[in-house]
């Protein structure tokens, strides 16, 4: 993961010497004292080993030179200061590269994935293609440096940015904040450089860097919302955005679990699934570990594309939508929210709370109002439903604690969309694990509720009858197209492959593994038996909804037959019931035909032959 070949001819290259940069306050051990005059930064480039940097503050400290013009780094060099912790304090250290004293515009050259040696210093080559003025080595999070001796070594030169570095195959995110601020709320929203740096080459544009989430952000691993000034096309997702999220993972082991339900999604035909791709996150230097790159949720082409309403929509057919909105649990912590007439607790987030008028925010309630109480007529089952199989297939125990929906202009009706937050879904909550042991949806089994969402949810996928053959032709078009057993292992096995090489950073930075987190159930032991559990979960869930809905599935290969009306045949529901041998005047729905040794799956709406 580390070292990198001589590119750039990195054993002709001398070690770099320069003016000594770094944090100035530094501790005096021998009386717990801040110094300025003992241990500081110019130790670490003295050559001497017995000799050390160490900061006063105890993270996003840093130890560099100012090389007066641009070289281009091909190796760097290391060795931890001589105590008994001096071996591990430098593992994920991060060496980084800038052409601005300030740092806002640097560029990762290399972490520290294994412990250093005392007295002994280590070498890495260098891939990174660029010239840089001003280099340092920032310690990882709790360390105060605690450096014996740093090198760089390199020649003069601009480079390119032919070949940027990243931590690991996954894409790297890195932000640098203006002054060092670390994010610390949802609501100030810190100016930042933010970088992605990928196979694809590099983006680092100006922006804004904020926390977000709701109990997420309770975790030591904090999650983040980025904003750029200008919109960007973020990787290989689909829209062209400023607002884009990270989403931390800290209670999910596999830190796959939105991605997988993501899966689902698209393997369900939701209209929208949300842009996910695993990452690696430095702030400010600092390595913080494996999170999620994802869309935010918002009305946007590539998003949730309904019209974006502007204040001047404000009667006739502009004041009907766009509109989107959150059935949320945390809805009293946002300003622009009502409370619906069944106890369902929503906040509007399109248009948003700085430029929403009155007359909108009074017919956004007053058409959710008449929705729920006559959803026959204003809710879009189709989506609904879609997204219901998502919960129930994942095992969410959330899915009805936070849910978004949207109306359109000139549209009745509300749809449901997109799936979000499966921190908790396949078998990773105590209150509800093990999920395959229910013999009822997991919303109706312990699962998490807004309000009277339960209810609502009741009256359509229960009790109402034409909802639940809806259902069960949805499942049978899901399950026809390719959500299957095979599918979604192999989908996980990429997974698990993709995140090999970041997950053993993640978890050296976060060392939970055996610690139980969150609403964690078990502690099953290593990255490879929390995967595991996951994989078993979603085979035995296939199953259990398969029975829950009576379905049986079978395979469509053989729907390339076309039915003979001369010759006899015999109909079959999906649960493999007879229906007699002709399709005329049944009920709408799936049906199985069987004429000979062949058969194949027939729509029946209104059939005539």
């Amino acid at each position: 993961m580390g070292t990198a070949g001589h590119a750039f001819g990195a054993d002709d290259d001398q070690k770099l010497s320069g003016t000594v940069i770094g944090t100035k306050e530094s501790v005096d051990y021998a009386s717990g004292k801040q110094s300025t005059t003992i241990n500081t930064c110019r130790q670490a480039f003295d050559g001497r080993l017995d000799t050390f940097f160490a900061s006063w503050e105890r993270s996003y400290t840093w130890a560099g030179l100012d090389l007066g013009q641009p070289h281009v780094i091909t190796r760097v060099g290391w060795s931890p200061r001589n105590d008994g912790l001096g071996e591990q304090r430098m593992l994920l250290g991060v060496f980084e590269g800038a052409n601005s004293p300030d740092f806002m515009d640097a560029l990762p050259l290399y972490i520290i994935t294994e412990k250093g040696i005392i007295g002994t210093v280590s070498h890495a080559d260098v891939s990174c293609s660029k010239g840089f003025r001003y280099v340092r080595y920032i310690g990882p999070a709790d360390a105060r440096c605690n450096v014996a001796e740093l090198e760089f070594y390199g020649h003069p030169g601009e480079g390119d940015l032919s070949r940027p570095y990243h931590v690991t195959n996954l894409p790297t995110v890195s932000i640098h904040t203006q002054d060092g601020v670390i994010p610390y709320d949802k609501e100030h929203q810190i100016v930042s450089q933010l970088t992605i740096v990928s196979d694809q080459g590099l983006l680092q544009e100006m922006g804004t860097t904020r926390e977000r989430g709701n109990a997420s952000r309770g975790f030591p691993k904090k999650p983040y919302r980025i904003k750029f000034d200008q919109k960007q096309r973020v990787l290989d997702a689909p829209s062209k955005a400023k607002k884009w999220t990270l989403i931390n993972n800290y209670g999910d082991k596999t830190l796959m679990r939105n991605l997988l339900a993501f899966e689902l999604s698209r393997r369900l035909g939701m209209p929208y699934t949300p842009y996910g791709t695993a990452v690696d996150v430095l702030l400010n230097g600092e390595y913080k570990g494996t999170y999620q790159l994802c869309d935010q949720i918002e009305v946007r082409k590539g998003r949730v594309e309904i019209e974006e309403m502007t204040p001047q929509d404000n009667a006739g057919t502009n004041l009907t939508g766009g509109y989107l909105i959150e059935i949320d649990a945390y809805t009293y912590e946002e300003k622009s929210r009502f409370t619906s007439s069944q106890g369902n607790p929503v906040t509007i987030k399109s248009p948003d709370e700085d430029s929403i008028t009155t007359q909108q925010s009074n017919y956004i309630r007053q058409q959710f109002n008449l929705m729920e109480r006559n959803w026959r007529t204003y809710l879009d089952t189709n989506t609904f439903l879609r997204h219901f199989l998502v919960g129930e297939l994942s095992g969410n125990t959330d899915t009805y604690w936070s849910v978004f929906m949207y109306k359109q202009r000139n549209d009745r009706l509300f749809y449901t969309g997109p799936v979000w937050d499966f921190d908790l879904a396949f078998n990773n909550d105590n209150r509800t694990y093990p999920v395959n042991s229910k013999t009822d949806y997991i919303y109706r089994s312990g699962g998490s509720y807004s309000g009277n969402m339960r209810s609502f949810a009741d009256n359509i996928v229960v009790r109402d009858e034409a909802a639940r053959a809806q259902l069960l032709e949805i499942w049978d078009e899901a399950r026809q197209n390719g959500l299957t057993e095979e599918n979604l292992v192999a989908f996980i096995d990429s997974m698990e492959h993709e995140l090999a090489l970041s997950q053993q950073l993640n978890f050296q930075r976060w060392p939970i593994m055996n610690t139980y987190v969150h609403q964690n159930p078990r502690i099953w032991g290593s990255y490879e038996a929390e995967v595991e559990n996951v994989r078993t979960i979603i085979k035995e869930r296939i199953k259990w909804m398969d029975k829950k809905l009576n379905y049986v599935y079978t395979p469509n290969a053989i729907a390339a037959m076309r039915i003979d009306y001369s010759l006899p045949y015999q109909v079959f529901d999906l649960q493999g019931r007879a229906c007699g041998d002709q399709l005329n005047g049944l009920p709408a729905g799936i049906y199985i035909v069987r004429q000979g040794q062949a058969k194949r799956k027939v729509a029946v709406r209104g059939y005539s032959k």
